[in-house]
């Protein structure tokens, strides 16, 4: 198994844990991301098709919403809606509410951003976006549809402006604390956030992890999609990292993961992928999907 895995994580101790896949996309879909409702409904973004599709826990899908271009990151605002990363017919980013009924609003066009992905909220309707080729972190204001950088750094960004690889990308809070993963950069980064939802200057947590999104369970432990290198690894609190799934397991092309929340499933998570589709593992890219590994521990809910 060791001699499958990429240099980056041929070390790495493999702890694999049971896995299910829940259903499958057309090959060539390239699912970014997910978020889970409260009653178990999972919404994914096809992020070339522009649309949400909508996934009960028994795999059935339908198409919930569908935009006009490409569209990223997907958070659950208050009212049950949710806030998605996208971008105009025109190319440029813009910020987007989808209603329960599938409805979709514009809410904001950021003629200065260039490439948004990962979303969190900071503070009731504020949102923080990340922003992975300025290599910044803008700040969404759900409230009065304002936007302004919350923090430009260069721990945020690529090398160099010629990498197509997303530098500041997934966005989650623990403990006080934004996490941000630098997928070209291989860093996750640790950001305090004071009262008033100001942050400091980042620092280096983990180096040497090809990170997506990730997700946090109650005690702290980090679950990454690692993308092309078609795997999930978790990371101790105290920054030791182990694989858990594979590509055996069904995680190719994993981009995105997130915590079940009902009564069964909330020690599981839901992992979404491309099926390899930018880095085809030796099979060839296969169909993308969802597939649900059970890692033992309650996911923190509510970032």
């Amino acid at each position: 198994m060791t001699s499958q895995l990429p240099p980056l994580y041929q070390n790495v101790p493999i702890e694999l844990v049971p896995a299910k896949t829940i259903t499958l996309f057309p090959i060539n879909t390239f699912i970014e991301n997910i978020v889970i409702t409260a009653d178990g409904t999972l919404f994914v973004s096809n992020h070339e098709a522009g649309e949400i599709v909508h996934i009960s826990l028994d795999g059935t899908q339908r198409i919930h919403a569908t935009w006009e271009s490409k569209i990223a990151g997907l958070a659950i605002a208050n009212d049950g809606s949710l806030i998605v990363t996208a971008w105009n017919a025109s190319g440029t980013p813009v910020v987007l509410q989808v209603s329960t009924e599938g409805n979709i609003e514009l809410l904001a066009t950021l003629q200065e951003a260039i490439f948004l992905n990962g979303l969190t909220c900071l503070q009731d309707e504020r949102y923080l976006l990340a922003d992975s080729f300025r290599g910044a972190i803008w700040e969404f204001n759900l409230a009065d549809k304002s936007t302004k950088i919350w923090l430009e750094h260069p721990m945020l960004a690529r090398s160099n402006s010629e990498s197509q690889i997303p530098a500041v990308n997934g966005l989650k809070f623990f403990d006080g604390y934004l996490y941000a993963s630098n997928t070209e950069k291989q860093l996750i980064l640790k950001i305090s956030v004071d009262a008033s939802g100001n942050p400091s200057e980042p620092e280096v947590w983990v180096t040497n992890n090809n990170i997506d999104d990730f997700a946090f369970d109650v005690d702290g432990n980090l679950y990454g999609a690692t993308h092309i290198f078609n795997s999930v690894v978790k990371i101790t609190p105290n920054g030791k990292t182990i694989t858990i799934a594979t590509a055996e397991q069904g995680v190719i092309g994993s981009t995105a993961v997130a915590f079940g929340r009902t009564e069964n499933d909330n020690t599981f998570i839901y992992v979404v992928g491309n099926g390899g589709m930018f880095l085809p593992p030796p099979t060839g890219i296969v169909p993308s999907g969802v597939v649900c590994l059970d890692v033992g521990k309650k996911g923190l809910i509510g970032v």
